[in-house]
């Protein structure tokens, strides 16, 4: 009775929800390359997977999905961050964040948002002023740091930015300072200059931690900037910006899928206060339900 009455879920079937579920991770944005490699890795777990001949197939299937897109998605969530932040503080040593990204992402408002919410939980901050190159992000910069109460180090524009960064961290050495933010020039991949000016700061600074700041508005573009990325620096962690706006949040998962790396925070707002911790089980209850 039981081999009469179920079946496996394969052939024209499983291909038929598969292909429904390709367009529906397309609609909320995963990049299309991305949403054909999760489907392969569903259409091999769904293999061992029994039905009911005459039954709903998709509620087995949607158990794999969210087991799929929850696995691309492990690790996601403040608490990898934190952990490095508190263990350097533990070592009487500051921790030392990059921030990497192209212009418009929401860089320069991410580090000020993450530097109010250290200093909420105790820790000390100072603010390397490394974007030397756009004009106005030196003063733009210092008014977030204002704001929210830390200090800046800055050098004038055109100058090394790498030297910026090291100034900023033996300043934070020589006053006990828990943590170094160091901005840096948005970048896209073209500019082979700017790309060697980052890689000479990450050099200089030896990090904790390398953050990505993406849009999650960019859709497929986000998949292209994690990779030029990642191709040139070490990427610890994603903060995904924008995420209250009109995106579904499938920017997280092509960009996780592409670069290995978790998303640590979303953007939610423009306040200081809105910057979460990334919720992998949120997104994926937003794009499957």
């Amino acid at each position: 009775m039981e081999k009469i009455s179920k079946t496996e879920l394969a052939g024209k079937d499983l291909e038929q929800l598969l292909q429904e579920l390709k367009t529906t991770l397309a609609e909320n944005d995963v990049a299309y390359p991305i949403a054909e490699r999760i489907c392969d890795g569903i259409r091999q777990k769904a293999g061992s997977v029994q039905v009911t001949r005459l039954g709903d197939r998709r509620q087995p299937l949607m158990a794999i999905i969210r087991e799929v897109l929850l696995d691309v998605l492990k690790d996601s969530g403040e608490a990898s961050f934190f952990d490095k932040i508190e263990a350097k503080k533990q070592a009487h040593e500051p921790a030392i964040v990059v921030f990497v990204g192209i212009n418009g992402t929401g860089k320069t408002t991410t580090i000020a948002k993450i530097a109010h919410l250290l200093r909420q939980r105790g820790y000390t901050v100072v603010i390397a002023c490394a974007d030397t190159y756009r004009t106005g992000s030196i003063e733009q910069l210092e008014e977030h740091a204002r704001r929210v109460g830390v200090k800046t180090i800055k050098h004038t524009y055109g100058a090394d930015a790498a030297a910026v960064a090291f100034d900023s961290i033996n300043h934070a050495r020589a006053n006990g300072i828990n943590t170094v933010l160091i901005d840096t020039a948005g970048r896209m991949q073209t500019k082979r200059n700017l790309l060697e000016e980052m890689k000479k700061i990450v050099r200089v600074a030896s990090p904790d931690f390398v953050m990505l700041v993406v849009d999650s508005l960019t859709g497929n573009d986000a998949v292209e900037q994690g990779r030029s990325f990642s191709e040139s620096v070490r990427i610890d962690g994603i903060t995904l910006t924008k995420l209250d706006a009109d995106a579904r949040g499938g920017s997280a998962i092509s960009l996780a899928a592409e670069i290995g790396k978790p998303v640590i925070f979303a953007g939610t707002g423009q306040a200081y206060e809105d910057l979460i911790s990334f919720d992998p089980k949120a997104i994926v209850d937003r794009i499957v339900g």
